[in-house]
């Protein structure tokens, strides 16, 4: 039977790519995703390899799915988590307003280790708290409504996951939203650039609110926000441990 199964590759080192998502490859006709992410699959050579740019979800998906209806087992691969800003919301998304016969297939959904989880492993604990996650990408939502949600959760006191927080199309917006957070958090509060985790070219970088440089992030970088209740542990080998504590006083 054909189908269509949307896989989380995990933040990069294949060690952290669940059996489940290599089991999920290894029955694949077809590749579906972002060139960079296809590529880090290693497939025989007869697996068909469908890759299309950064910006083009919703094309992909309805290939993907053309590919399923027509007797493929295709595989739409993401990065990190399929469904945290991935291409999970994107093929249901394309169900939804597509071909009625799309409804019919075969759909799953592979869990992979997002990059917020392998960050936060990386360097101790910092989601021990309450947390959220933001994309700060307006190319799909209007800048006023990512700034706003922003404040809401900092005046909330959540420890605070940025995705997307810069590229060549969108140079400005991590420094804004950072300009933004001062005015709610002390310039105390922990951030970490973690950019390719997991990776051979992994590099974390430990700061403060007040001296964080928007210069540290690039495309591959979750820059996570700490909150109140995070707290820093020395240690004699390099960076701090990084957590946020479990119990919270009532303000």
């Amino acid at each position: 039977m054909s189908s269509i199964t949307i896989i989380g590759l995990g933040p990069g080192d294949v060690a952290m790519r669940t059996p489940q998502a290599v089991a999920a490859l290894a029955r694949a006709t077809d590749l579906v995703g972002y060139g960079p992410y296809v590529a880090r699959v290693a497939a025989p050579a007869n697996v068909v390899r469908h890759i299309s740019d950064n910006r083009e979800e919703l094309d992909r998906a309805r290939h993907a799915l053309t590919l399923a209806g027509s007797g493929r087992d295709v595989a739409v691969v993401s990065s990190g988590d399929a469904g945290v800003f991935a291409m999970a919301s994107a093929v249901f998304e394309a169900i939804e307003h597509g071909e009625p016969a799309w409804a019919t297939l075969d759909v799953s959904v592979v869990p992979g280790i997002s990059a917020m989880m392998a960050v936060a492993a990386r360097i101790g604990a910092p989601l021990g708290g309450d947390f959220c996650a933001i994309s700060l990408s307006d190319n799909l939502k209007p800048w006023e409504l990512v700034l706003r949600r922003l404040r809401t959760v900092a005046e909330a006191g959540f420890v605070i996951a940025l995705y997307n927080p810069l590229s060549r199309a969108r140079p400005w917006q991590l420094g804004a939203a950072f300009s933004a957070l001062r005015e709610i958090l002390p310039g105390t509060i922990p951030i970490v650039f973690a950019t390719a985790v997991s990776r051979p070219e992994e590099r974390i970088v430990l700061t403060t609110l007040a001296d964080a440089d928007a210069g540290h992030a690039d495309m591959r970088t979750l820059v996570l926000i700490g909150c109140a209740g995070t707290r820093l542990i020395a240690r004699g080998d390099g960076m701090p441990w990084v957590y946020t504590a479990r119990s919270v006083s009532e303000a």
